[in-house]
């Protein structure tokens, strides 16, 4: 059975940082492309950032280039999602999914994806 359960989400002011983390188990992390995305109250899910099987490429989103970075641990099957100078509108539920991408244009599409996080809650304060 494939889990991927997230962690690190919380309360922060704007400005400040948060690291979320998201575990993978049942199945072989390294063969899967992992994604970010995010869903705020009354807003469609959104693509975060995604980092490649390899770690070798990343993708963002506009709103959140220079500020937040993907890692990878594929010896401890772990995802990481660092936010850096948060803002107001990156509250949201953040998501992490795992999925089949042989190359790069495909990690913003979330009909990619085949596994998904619980979701975790980042709260920014302004």
């Amino acid at each position: 059975q494939v889990q991927l359960v997230e962690s690190g989400g919380g309360l922060v002011q704007a400005g400040g940082s948060l690291r979320l983390s998201c575990a993978a188990s049942g199945l072989t992390f390294t063969t899967y492309a992992m994604g970010w995305f995010r869903q705020a109250p009354g807003k469609d899910r959104e693509f975060v950032g995604a980092i490649t099987r390899s770690g070798g490429w990343t993708e963002y989103t506009d709103s959140v280039q220079g500020r937040f970075t993907i890692s990878r641990d594929n010896a401890k099957n772990t995802v990481f999602l660092q936010m850096t100078s948060l803002k107001a509108e990156d509250t949201a539920v953040y998501y992490c999914a795992a999925g089949y991408c042989s190359g790069y244009a495909c990690l913003p599409n979330h009909r990619r994806y085949d596994y998904w996080g619980q979701g975790t809650q980042v709260t920014v304060s302004s």
